[in-house]
């Protein structure tokens, strides 16, 4: 199966981002992509982290949700919203949430950030607690592939790739792609990035797939970028590290299959 990680720039105008989004999808469609995902923030990076209360939805409801499913529907994509913010109980912050829609233009998963980003290097400086509210709670979801085979499929975002428990409730649920929308800083993309992505895939031993933004921003923040397709074995099988661009690799059952067998780790069990 064909997949696809989307990179943006995205800017504080969620019109001009939408536009964007769809152009990029429609490459990634092109190429063959049964599975694309966008990255965190596809729909707005504000000037001000309390910006994104203004833009928050309802489920079912709101102009970036109806993109996504006309999108997943024109293009007959599975299609992952990178994040958009979703309205909660506390009306000064927001939910940081990735949906996602089937090539029939349904909303057939949800998932919300469970670990929220703090970071302080004496230049940068990032708490989203002050407007977000974190989730609580893994989600996989089943994707029929066009050819028959059904992927299990873990989602996570950005700062949640810190925390090898979250993906390895993936994996003991049978994830085989693990999804990683983000926007990675300049100094922690730098460090620890593709680090990471590739550990969560060899510990899980499962396709990693992390768009990204990528870029120097309209508010000023520069972001990491570095989009990119992993296999279970940790080898990056595609990347672009900067500016908006599709990243398009394949994801193969009987590769994912000859690395479990050739190194059972996952039938161990300690706790």
């Amino acid at each position: 199966m064909k997949v696809a990680a989307v990179q943006m720039v995205s800017g504080p105008r969620v019109a001009d981002n939408l536009a964007a989004a769809r152009g990029l999808l429609e490459r990634a469609a092109a190429e063959g992509a049964e599975l694309a995902v966008l990255p965190e923030y596809f729909c707005a990076m504000g000037m001000r982290d309390t910006d994104k209360l203004a833009l928050a939805e309802t489920l079912g409801e709101g102009p970036v949700q109806h993109f996504l499913a006309h999108t997943a529907r024109a293009l007959n994509l599975w299609l992952v919203g990178g994040t958009l913010p979703m309205a909660c109980a506390d009306a000064q912050r927001v939910r940081n949430t990735s949906l996602v829609y089937s090539p029939a233009g349904e909303c057939v998963a949800r998932y919300d950030k469970i670990h929220l980003f703090r970071f302080d290097n004496g230049r940068e400086q990032y708490d989203e607690g002050r407007a977000i509210e974190a989730g609580d709670a893994p989600v996989q979801f089943r994707l029929a592939a066009r050819d028959g085979r059904a992927w299990c499929v873990g989602l996570s975002v950005c700062y949640d790739l810190r925390f090898p428990e979250l993906f390895r409730s993936h994996a003991r649920a049978g994830a085989d792609l693990l999804l990683v929308p983000s926007a990675f800083t300049v100094p922690t993309g730098q460090a620890h990035w593709e680090l990471l992505l590739r550990a969560r895939a060899v510990e899980n031993q499962a396709y990693v797939l992390a768009p990204a933004q990528g870029g120097v921003h309209e508010n000023g923040r520069r972001t990491w970028g570095h989009s990119m397709l992993v296999d279970p074995w940790g080898d990056v099988l595609a990347v672009q590290a900067q500016d908006p661009g599709v990243v398009v690799g394949t994801v193969d059952a009987g590769r994912l299959q000859q690395v479990r067998a050739q190194l059972p780790a996952l039938a161990h069990r300690v706790l």
